[in-house]
């Protein structure tokens, strides 16, 4: 991860696969909900949450996930997922991410994520401070590239 403009929010950068895309050669509706699940580990690596949400000390379960698309991405394309926090409860949290084509400023799609915070025996729990003081800062100017772009170009 690296650092590399500041306002904007944190972004993910993924390469789409063969094996996601469909007959229609386009990016399979339901690949988009692994998209999502990749951009938020990454986020809760970002804001410093990466060990805790690997051992279970950190976890939350999905309880709502809204998706819209706006236009199709196909193989090879390398997608730019940007991570907010929309809303805060007491146990839950919402996410928001937008997908757009590495330097392309149209949308391709967007999710809302809802999720609830659970100890170890999957029972509600409340955010703590520390998270939830994570998660309204969020990771502003960080990325997570995950589709080696940046090995022979500029951060954009």
């Amino acid at each position: 991860m690296a650092a590399v403009e500041d306002n904007l929010p944190f972004r993910y950068f993924l390469r789409v696969r063969y094996s996601e895309c469909d007959a229609q050669k386009v990016v399979f509706n339901a690949r988009y909900g692994d998209y999502v699940d990749l951009a938020v580990t990454e986020f809760m690596r970002a804001l410093g949450f990466g060990a805790e949400v690997v051992d279970g000390r950190l976890d939350y379960q999905l309880v709502r996930q809204t998706l819209e698309w706006k236009a199709s991405a196909q193989f090879d394309d390398i997608l730019e997922a940007q991570v907010t926090s929309k809303r805060l409860g007491n146990t839950s949290f919402t996410l928001g991410i937008v997908f757009r084509r590495v330097g392309f400023d149209a949308v391709i799609s967007t999710a809302e994520t809802v999720y609830v915070m659970v100890d170890s025996g999957l029972r509600k729990t409340p955010l703590t401070s520390l998270f939830r003081e994570s998660l309204e800062r969020g990771a502003p100017g960080v990325v997570s590239d995950h589709a080696g772009y940046f090995i022979n170009n500029a951060f954009p």
